[in-house]
Formats: C-alpha cells, structure tokens, sequence
C-alpha cells in the first residue's frame, strides 16, 4: 500500500543521484537566506531594543527612586492585602481555567493556544509560512496529508437509513429529542435534488411542483407540495416518494405509499427507455427516471426487512444488484450483508464479503467487522483467555484475532458500541466512514448478530485493544490501512446530534494552558487559605522574599550602574588629559 510506494520512490531518488528530487526547490539565494534570518531574529531584536530604550531612560524615569518606593510600599503591605490579592488571582485563573475546560471540550483545541497561533504568532514574525517555498518538501508534504484527508472525510449516504416518519419523527414523539442535525437533513436534500430532479423537469408541471418540494425546510410544506404534485399528476413517483418517507407514521404505511410510488416509477421508467436516443435532455431525464426507481426498489426492501420478510428483501435486493451494476456506489450489498446475516446464511454472506472486501473497492465498518464475525464464528465457542494463554493461539483462533484487529484499525469505535461500553441512539442520514458515525450506523443493526453467535463478543472484548499497540503512534501510518483522518471529530459533531457524546480517537491529551491555569488557580488558592489561616507567618514571609530581592538588587545591579558610571567618568578625565597634556599622566 502507501509503505511500498514510499519504498519505490527512495530507490528511484537514490538510483539517480545526481537529479534534484521531485518537490525539491533549488538553493536559496543570499537575498532570500537574510531575509529568513531576519524573520527568524525579529524577536530577539525587538528584545534587545527594548532594554536599550530602557537603559537609556533610566534617568529621566527615575527607575532606582521608583523602585524603592515599590520596595516601601510592598513592606508596609499587611497579611490582608495578600489574602485578597492571591484570592482574586484565584478566582481570575478559575474562571480561565473553566473556560478553557468547556472550549476545550466543545471545539477539541485550547482558545488561548488558538489566539496565540492565529494572532499573536504573526505579529511577532514567527510565521513559517513566509519563508516557506510553495515547491518546499514540506509544503507538498502538508498538501497531500491535506488531500487524502478531505478524500478520507467525505460524508456517504448511510444504506441503512431510516424512515423520517415512521421511526425518527417518533422518536421525537417519544423523547422529544430531535436524532437528526440540520446538517445531515441538509445533505438529504441535496441528495433529493440530485436523485429525483433533473433539466427536463419544466416540462412537467408535477415535477416542477416537487423539485420545490425537495427545496422546502419545512416538512409540512413538502408534504403539502407533495399534494399537490398528486394533483396535477396522480402518476408522480417521486411525491410517494416524498409521502412515504415523511408523512407515513408506521412501516406498513410507508410500504403501501412505495408500491403506489414503484407502479408510477416503472411507468415512467419504460417510457423514458424508449426516448432516450433522441437527445441528451432524454438521457438525463432516464437517469433520473433510474435513480428514481433504484431507490424505491431498495426502500421497499427494507421495509420488508422490517416487517420480518427477509427472503423477500434479499430476493429484491439480489435482483437490483444485477439489474443495475453500475449502482454499486449506492452500497446496496451492505443491506443484502445485513439480512442475510439475519438469515444465519453464513456461506452466502461469505460468498458476498468475496466479492466486495477487495482492495481495490473502498471498505466500510460493514464489510471489516462482518468479516471479523464470520472468521469469529468458527472459535468463540470453545475460546478461553486462560486456555489461550497457557497452550497458545491455534491457527484459527489467529486468524480470528487478526480479522478483529483489522476491523478495529478500519473504525477503533465500533468495539463500545457492540459491548455495549457506550449507549447507541439512532443513526443520522448520512455516515463518515471510519468515523463515530459509521460506528453507530454499523452497531445500531449489527449488534444482534454478534449476540446470536456464542463467545462472538468475549473475543472481541478480549483482543480488540491489542490493535492499538500494532498501529504506529502518533498515527503518523497506518498498519494495514491509511493513516487514521484527524478531522473525523469536526464530521462527526456535526452529523450526530448534540446530546450524543462523540467518540474521538485518539484521545487528545489536554492542552498545556488547562494545566497551567489549574496549577496556577490551585497554588494561588493555597497562598490566600495559608494567608487567611497563618497572617503572621506569611507575613514574614513576604517580608522575607522582598529582603532577598532588594538585596539581590543591592548587590548585583547596583554594583554594576556604579562600575559603569566610574568607567565613563574616568574615560572622560582620560581624554581631557590627553587634550591637555597634563605631565605625568600616563596615557597608551
């Protein structure tokens, strides 16, 4: 995988020594090397600038006078000044440390290191992008970990979705949560418009009515718009469509409004087939008419899932997967996986994992952890940790364990879910792969079938965080996959709704100003309780520090203003010697 290409291209650089590497900028020039030095430098010359200008005003601001006068004031300070100093100071750092903790954990990332980076960091020189050559190896470094994460964080439409009516909107009935996030039902819709909308649709006054439909926020408008549609055309597919997802309150509804959806889809369907050489207005309005008819298949299917007809919804699902092969995008084998795991038809879901876990076809929590199933099912019966750990791993049971670790490295999240470890609330529309999402998508309808095989789960809480010692840390690569995607957190939050706890990995550790504003409040806290409770002897104590410092300052910075100013004044007597040529003054 990536690890052999990265092995081809260092035996390709170091066969041909001589030419530049690929990414590499040529040397840089003095202009461009001073330049980076004096970005570099900034800092410490505006530094030394500033005890320059200090030293120099040292006599017109009175800096000795003023600082005995702080020195008077802070001895004749009494323990109260001390207890309300150290007392604001702690509640001050509380506060910070409060916010911090909550920004922390609402964004993932620390508010004052963020303001430090994005804003004082600038001001200050430290930028590295302004000595930074676009051609760097660096900069092509950063953009292709840039690339593969965007490719690695594409939301996928969730093949097990649920019906908005008839499960997610009673579930609000119920709770009075809402499971889904406007973010997600804003990409259904996109999604909508995509599949059921195309340029053709003005010529049917129906279709215009329902490319509205699809537009509208509000879900009575849609099912409104929806009526509408049914009104002027009583043959418009997708207004069921619209109905059955939306407006039907049970799962029998909703299959009775797809059947009535199906009969006007295969209508048009046949009718499309046969303009669509006649202009590529025609084709377009055939794919739509396709899309249209796939999907109704395939909800149909899944509401027979539901109500218990699993040979059915297999038989449904097999014939779309060969009617429509270039629909594999749409990842209708993950719900024949699904029901056929239902089936307990072990060999035929065997036979699908065959076809599908290739790599060259993009993988899913689905395919890795059905997978680990099956190869589990041959062991965890007769599996024993303290037998195991006497005899050793069969060959078997080996084979088992490696299958659980490659699922675990696809999505490290799923394992809470299945053992129950973390609560599962409903799935969104639409999942990330190898993310929190995906895990609850896969637990939420896979769960029971690890139940069903005997031991399936005690393997799988007794070897599934070996995984993370095989995966290279900081995840810098991945052991038999791409490296983890650091921005499956930001996804995730926003495709889960706010009362679900998102699962991040890998852990982040705290930031360094929670630390430091936790230390600071409880050290500050500490000095005012000791204050409050022992005035006396913190008062000597402050006594004591202030002593030593101005004794300090006694010793070492008055010394050496007085060298100073004697070495100026006898550099003065010695040139006006020297200009007046006093006899006997010795001058070299």
């Amino acid at each position: 995988m990536a690890d052999g290409d990265g092995l081809g291209e260092a035996a390709t650089a170091a066969a041909s020594p001589t030419a530049p590497a690929p990414g590499m900028s040529p040397p840089l020039g003095w202009r461009e090397r001073l330049r980076a030095g004096l970005a570099g430098t900034g800092a410490s010359l505006w530094f030394v600038a500033g005890l320059g200008l200090l030293y120099a005003l040292r006599v017109p601001l009175r800096l000795c006078e003023n600082l005995a006068a702080v020195t008077v004031f802070l001895n004749s300070l009494t323990p109260k000044f001390y207890v309300a100093l150290t007392g604001t100071s702690s509640l001050i750092s509380g506060l910070i440390f409060i916010f911090e903790w909550w920004y922390f954990h609402k964004h993932g990332t620390s508010f004052i290191e963020q303001v430090s980076v994005n804003h004082l960091r600038p001001l200050m020189g430290g930028t590295e992008s302004s000595i930074s050559d676009p051609g760097s190896p660096s900069s092509s470094k950063e953009s292709e970990t840039n690339r593969q994460n965007l490719s690695e964080c594409k939301v996928w439409r969730n093949p097990l979705n649920l019906f908005r009516g008839a499960e997610y909107r009673r579930y609000t009935w119920v709770t009075g949560k809402e499971p889904l996030t406007y973010y997600d039902m804003n990409l259904s819709a996109q999604d909508h418009q995509t599949f059921f909308t195309c340029d053709t649709d003005f010529l049917r006054p129906s279709d215009t009515v329902m490319q509205k439909a699809w537009r509208e926020r509000n879900p009575p408008a849609r099912i409104k718009a929806a009526y509408q549609a049914l009104e002027l055309n009583n043959d418009c597919a997708t207004a069921y469509v619209l109905l059955a997802e939306e407006e039907a309150t049970t799962i029998v509804d909703a299959e009775r409004l797809f059947k009535q959806a199906l009969k006007a889809g295969e209508t048009i369907y046949r009718r499309s087939q046969q303009c669509q050489h006649q202009s590529p207005q025609h084709e377009a309005q055939l794919r739509r008419d396709t899309n249209v008819l796939v999907y109704i298949k395939r909800r149909l299917a899944m509401c027979a899932r539901k109500l218990g007809r699993i040979r059915e919804a297999v038989k449904i699902m097999r014939d779309l997967m060969k009617e429509f092969p270039p629909l594999t995008m749409l990842n209708i084998h993950e719900n024949l996986l699904e029901s056929l795991l239902e089936l307990q038809a072990y060999a035929d879901v065997q036979a699908v994992l065959a076809k599908y876990d290739d790599i060259s076809l993009p993988k899913s929590a689905a395919i890795c952890y059905t997978a680990a199933l099956l190869k589990t099912r041959t062991v965890s019966d007769k599996f024993s940790p303290e037998t195991a750990s006497r005899r050793g791993l069969s060959t078997a049971e080996i084979n088992a364990v490696e299958a659980i670790h490659r699922a675990v490295e696809f999505n490290p999240h799923v394992p809470k879910y299945l053992l129950e470890m973390k609560s599962l609330i409903l799935p969104p529309e639409h999942i990330l792969k190898r993310g929190d999402s995906e895990a609850i998508a896969y637990a939420f309808f896979h769960l029971q079938h690890w139940k069903r095989i005997e031991g399936a789960l005690n393997l799988l809480q007794c070897t599934w965080e070996g995984t993370f010692r095989m995966i290279p840390y900081p995840l810098e690569k991945g052991h038999l996959f791409y490296p983890y995607p650091s921005c499956t957190e930001t996804a995730d939050r926003e495709l889960l709704p706010t009362f679900h706890h998102v699962s991040v990995y890998p852990k982040k550790e705290l930031p360094f100003f929670i630390h430091f504003t936790a230390g600071l409040c409880s050290s500050t806290a500490m000095i005012a309780l000791l204050t409050h409770q022992f005035p006396e002897i913190m008062g000597v104590f402050a006594k004591a520090v202030n002593l030593v410092s101005k004794q300090h300052f006694l010793q070492c910075i008055i010394p050496k203003y007085s060298k100073l100013k004697e070495m100026k004044t006898d550099s003065k007597e010695r040139r006006q010697a020297k200009r007046l040529l006093i006899p006997g003054t010795e001058l070299y």
